[in-house]
């Protein structure tokens, strides 16, 4: 079989699995793009982001991060706490990366939730070539919320009415990621880690300084409470029953990255 016809069959079996990512990925990469037009930013900015950075939550928060003071090392610290996920997504998918080759670094820079997710878990058919169909599976995710993103910068230039606020997208999504793990579980233990630790947090440090240490906290907070994260029975599985005698089912949890 030619290297043509081995690309072919291996996009062809990754392309439809990436379809609902799309969905998800132009629309938040729009919003992104909005966001950055109606803060001044030029196209070149948000479309830097989306190639170099790559995780669509980041992306968001770096937005302020570039109007506000000069602070790196508060940026590298928000940084690692967002993304830290990664660094178990990473250690999980060394066996599936060995071997590959050329293909491997690329791998490892454009992995985001929904790319491990189907990387991870998708049943390669016979006679599709593993590095290929999970390089197409990356290279079409991430070009989907660098499309996203340019498409949102482009329709912000010309939208008919004002998009002063728009920065509350941000704010949506966390707030979207947050009720869908809420109803995704039976015990709440890690949804009220988290509030608890940002009240606190926000009452001590204030609304400029709480973030960090509430991820901190949070962090320090789960690594203790994991025997008791590990045993909560998940919403959908076959120790949450309802009522009725039928088990509840979950959402499962989106991008992000915002990626």
């Amino acid at each position: 079989m030619g290297t043509t016809s081995i690309r072919r069959d291996a996009f062809r079996a990754a392309f439809p699995l990436t379809v609902p990512i799309a969905a998800g990925f132009l629309f938040l990469g729009c919003s992104y793009g909005l966001l950055m037009h109606a803060k001044g930013f030029a196209i070149w900015y948000p479309l830097a982001m989306a190639y170099f950075i790559f995780a669509g939550s980041m992306e968001f928060v770096t937005v302020n991060l570039l109007l506000s003071a000069f602070n790196p090392a508060a940026a590298f610290l928000l940084a690692l706490m967002v993304n830290a996920r990664h660094l178990f997504y990473g250690l999980s998918m060394l066996g599936k990366y060995r071997g590959l080759g050329w293909k491997k670094p690329y791998l490892i820079f454009a992995m985001c939730d929904e790319s491990f997710a189907i990387n991870s878990s998708a049943r390669i058919p016979d006679g599709v070539d593993r590095g290929w169909f999970m390089l197409f599976v990356s290279l079409l995710n991430r070009w989907y919320w660098i499309g996203g993103t340019a498409l949102g910068w482009l329709v912000g230039g010309v939208l008919p009415f004002s998009t002063r606020g728009i920065e509350f997208v941000l704010t949506a999504l966390f707030l979207t990621i947050f009720l869908d793990q809420w109803m995704g579980e039976r015990r709440h233990i890690p949804a009220l880690v988290g509030v608890l630790a940002s009240v606190v947090c926000l009452a001590v440090f204030g609304p400029g300084g709480f973030m960090i240490p509430a991820m901190v906290a949070m962090l320090v907070l789960f690594l203790v409470l994991r025997p008791y994260l590990d045993d909560a029975p998940k919403a959908g599985s076959a120790q949450a029953v309802g009522p009725a005698g039928s088990a509840a089912s979950g959402a499962p949890d989106p991008k992000g990255d915002a990626r």
